[in-house]
């Protein structure tokens, strides 16, 4: 009976063992893919972080507030006269590299805007509507011309896309769409999926980028902001 009793005892403990070896490594394994979760996140929103202060050196609302540094650094100038002329040469140096941000930035907007017009009048584009009224979705080579007009429009657009995550074929289709401001519903009929799949891929994605929950409107302003 003793013998039988030790027996018993000693199972428990190998049981005992191996139960909290793989509870210790399960829960290393659970610390360490929480870990790299943790880092791909600032990854991306390092990246989002980037593309965002690229896109506001451009954007309207900079420009006029490069207009006032400029103004008051001409003012600056003015007083200082012909006095310190290395602190001359410096406030010299700031305008003119405000003024030149100033120059580029308008100029890739006109190019921008011009651009833009030109998907709207573009083969491709006539074509979309065109199935749009048939109820049909796009084909295959239909896609590839319109990812080839984007990209050539907005440089880079799908690069960055994919730089933030790997996306389906669904995801990045829905991000196109998107980007040449189709209605979510017309994305549903060009992709052959349900507005609520649509709606779905749309907060899905902006959950997987930006970490946190977000409207659909939060991600189509993310896209159009590219």
């Amino acid at each position: 009976m003793n013998q039988l009793m030790t027996i018993l005892t000693q199972r428990e403990v190998f049981l005992l063992v191996i139960g909290s070896i793989t509870y210790i490594v399960l829960f290393i394994v659970t610390v360490q893919n929480s870990r790299r979760k943790i880092l791909l996140l600032r990854q991306r929103l390092d990246k989002v972080h980037a593309i965002q202060e690229e896109n506001e050196t451009k954007s309207l609302q900079r420009i006029e507030q490069n207009k006032v540094k400029i103004a008051e650094l001409e003012e600056l100038l003015r007083k200082l006269g012909d006095e310190n002329s290395m602190l001359r040469l410096e406030l010299e140096e700031k305008k003119a590299k405000l003024d030149y941000a100033n120059k580029m930035a308008i100029i890739e907007n006109e190019k921008r805007g011009q651009a833009e017009t030109a998907i709207f009048e573009s083969d491709v584009y006539l074509r979309l509507k065109q199935l749009l009224t048939e109820g049909r979705s796009l084909g295959e080579e239909d896609w590839q011309q319109l990812s080839s007009i984007v990209n050539n429009i907005y440089t880079g657009f799908t690069e960055k896309l994919y730089s933030l995550y790997n996306m389906s074929e669904q995801d990045y289709r829905v991000c196109l769409l998107i980007k040449v401001r189709v209605q979510p519903k017309d994305i549903a009929t060009l992709t052959a999926h349900s507005k609520e799949s649509v709606a779905s891929t749309r907060s899905r994605l902006y959950q997987k980028i930006f970490g946190k929950k977000g409207s659909t409107r939060d991600w189509d302003e993310f896209i159009l902001s590219l």
